[in-house]
């Protein structure tokens, strides 16, 4: 080290790692390869700084850093290595970016010296070395620092990045030399990046609360953002002091406990009676942090959960492409959910006299929030076999603590997830949602467990997407991660199955898990399965 300055000699790999670690960075998920290797040196070099976790596959490595981020709302990096090392987390990646979730994938290359040589595993038939076009849709920057001099800003730009406006993943591609060669730079500070949101337009904001306060039936609808924003405390006080209902989108689930009273429940298509009443017939509607997904919307069916208009809408959205992109806004403020929603706090109580509690508005939802529970009451105390889902979704309410986490997976059993579980709180329930990735639960069920090792945490994943990533189990076991699956087996992708049967006369294809031969229903013995790999397992059979 020169006397005189700071900079010291490092190689790429290291300059890597030292960031990560001086922005306290517990863990990196991956897997080996041969593109990858100087950048594992550095992370074995540097053991008591941040720890490895190697995964059977790269998908479950990215899913994994994919639900540490939604459970303790910090990024994780993962490593993959050159050719399908990297392009199997691709299907992370975009679950990821769909879902505003972040992770920094730093994807091992080929040597700079075989660009355009045709090596073992390049991408690069018509660009050079060009993994990064392949996951273009699916970060929100990729970086390739192709000297080692470069390294120290790409990192340093990368990980800013991952969590700066809206969340999603950020890809740090690295050629294998750049990892080992070495570079005088100047290392990275300690001090971590801290980001205030700032409140959207005040004046459209006092505009927007005028018209909220003289609606007759007024909603708010609380997406993702909420969560991502941490505005929970936020919306709960603004909802208590104007008396106006909540409801959530699927994704936004817990941003408000659904056993408040005024909570309705989740809206659109998986979502419950009283919630998708109060959004259908709303007045004014306040959206925050909502992307009007079609999932969520019942597929923009007019009058089935949404009417816009005449129901007028106020959106509040962090990301100005969000704003009236699927429905046109009486305002539309582009603004942080937590800092918007104090400040419209501040105002409300500066115009109101005192909470504003009760109301035919209010009476008519609880009066359907009243009747979709009876009516599902009644399913859950069912004695059929097969078990009803409403039946175990009751179990799965009397067993697992209120503090754990529950991941869902994708399949036709999140349907009753989203309108059964109660969410008490945020990332009391996470799953891949705008990319609706199988194998997310099963894999990133792990992540959750390290992201909040004190709180117990069990993924309910159906047969299907359990096949996808079952290796997930044997990692479980070599790192001594304490997690439970809760397998739903219908022998089959049976919400593709139901598609089918829905809209093509009952034929189906493809979507049953049967013995050609015969036309048995075939179902894996997954407790045996589990049994194999040193995974306690029971099989429920009534």
């Amino acid at each position: 080290m020169d006397g005189t300055s700071r900079t010291v000699l490092m190689n790429g790999a290291d300059i890597i790692v030292d960031h990560l670690t001086k922005q306290g960075v517990p863990y990196l998920f991956g897997l080996c390869g041969h593109g990858i290797t100087g950048f594992m040196d550095a992370a074995f070099k540097a053991q008591n700084r941040i720890k490895t976790i190697s995964t059977h596959h790269e998908q479950t490595a990215g899913h994994m850093a994919d639900a540490y981020f939604k459970v303790r709302g910090e990024p994780v990096a993962t490593f993959t290595s050159c050719g399908p090392g990297s392009a199997n987390l691709v299907v992370a990646l975009a679950a990821a970016m769909m879902d505003s979730s972040a992770f920094l994938a730093i994807t091992g290359n080929v040597p700079t010296g075989q660009f355009n040589r045709g090596p073992f595993q390049e991408t690069g038939r018509h660009f050079q070395g060009d993994f990064p076009s392949v996951i273009r849709p699916y970060v929100k920057r990729s970086y390739q620092p192709m000297r080692a001099d470069m390294v120290q800003l790409a990192v340093t730009q990368a990980w800013d990045q991952l969590t700066a406006g809206r969340p999603g993943p950020v890809n740090l591609d690295v050629p294998l030399n750049v990892f080992v060669e070495e570079a005088a730079v100047v290392p990275s500070a300690t001090v971590k990046a801290v980001i205030n949101g700032a409140p959207g337009n005040p004046r459209a904001l006092s505009a927007a609360l005028d018209l909220l306060l003289k609606a007759e039936r007024p909603v708010i609808i609380a997406g993702q953002g909420v969560l991502l924003g941490r505005a929970s405390e936020a919306l709960l006080a603004f909802a208590e002091r104007t008396g106006i209902p909540v409801v959530t989108s699927p994704n936004g689930k817990g941003a408000i406990p659904d056993r408040h009273r005024l909570a309705f429940g989740a809206i659109g298509r998986n979502g419950s009676y009283a919630a998708n009443d109060a959004t259908r017939n709303a007045d004014v509607i306040l959206a925050i942090g909502f992307s009007f997904d079609d999932r969520a919307t019942s597929a923009w069916l007019d009058g089935y959960t949404l009417s816009i208009p005449p129901s007028k809408l106020i959106q509040i959205d962090i990301d100005p492409a969000e704003i009236g992109r699927n429905y046109p806004t009486e305002y539309g403020i582009l603004g942080d959910a937590k800092a918007s929603l104090e400040l419209m706090l501040e105002m409300a109580e500066a115009r109101m006299g005192g909470p504003r509690e009760g109301g035919p508005w209010f009476d008519r939802l609880a009066r359907g929030r009243e009747v979709w529970r009876e009516y599902q009451a009644g399913l859950a105390a069912s004695d059929q076999v097969p078990l009803r889902p409403e039946r175990l979704m009751a179990a799965l309410s009397r067993a697992v603590p209120e503090e754990a986490v529950v991941a869902s997976d994708v399949g036709v059993h999140h349907n009753w997830i989203i309108q059964l579980m109660d969410t008490l709180r945020p990332r009391h329930l996470i799953h891949s949602w705008g990319f609706a990735a199988m194998g997310f639960a099963t894999s990133g069920i792990l992540g959750a467990k390290l992201a909040a090792p004190e709180r117990p945490c069990v993924a309910v994943v159906g047969d299907g997407s359990f096949l996808m990533t079952p290796h997930a189990l044997a990692t479980a076991v070599e790192y001594d991660i304490p997690v439970v699956w809760v397998v739903w087996n219908n022998a089959g992708f049976c919400s593709i199955r139901d598609i089918q049967h829905g809209m093509f006369g009952g034929r189906e294809l493809a979507t049953a898990f049967e013995i050609q031969r015969t036309g048995e229903s075939y179902s894996p013995d997954f407790a045996m399965m589990a049994k194999s790999m040193g995974v306690a397992s029971h099989r429920v059979t009534h």
